[in-house]
């Protein structure tokens, strides 16, 4: 497993919120269909979630192995709040640790 390497922000309006990362940051999204967009650079993944606003952002973690991954947080404690789904290129899930903290760990294919 990595350090965290991915986050993503919750908006309304994805294309709103990718207006204004580019204008203030300059970033150049890539769109997955009208509710997801991702940014990538300096080994960082941002991403851009359509959701209810006021959610807070989601923390991730790049594993080599998802399905270990998974079984360490089940075995440390951790509650599974959403099980291995596929997304383009890749997996994740989601978690939660002992303090409450909503966290995903995800997996390319390869």
């Amino acid at each position: 497993m990595h350090l965290p390497n991915y986050l993503e922000f919750k908006t309304p309006d994805v294309a709103a919120t990718k207006r204004f990362y580019a204008q203030v940051f300059a970033f150049e999204f890539v769109d997955y269909g009208d509710e997801y967009a991702g940014v990538s650079g300096d080994g960082v993944e941002i991403g851009l979630h359509r959701s209810d606003a006021g959610e807070p952002p989601l923390v991730g973690f790049q594993a080599d192995d998802i399905d270990a991954a998974q079984a360490r947080v089940r075995e440390a404690g951790g509650d599974i709040v959403q099980d291995t789904y596929e997304f383009p290129g890749g997996r994740r899930f989601h978690f939660r640790d002992p303090g409450g903290n909503e966290l995903l760990v995800y997996q390319y294919d390869e």
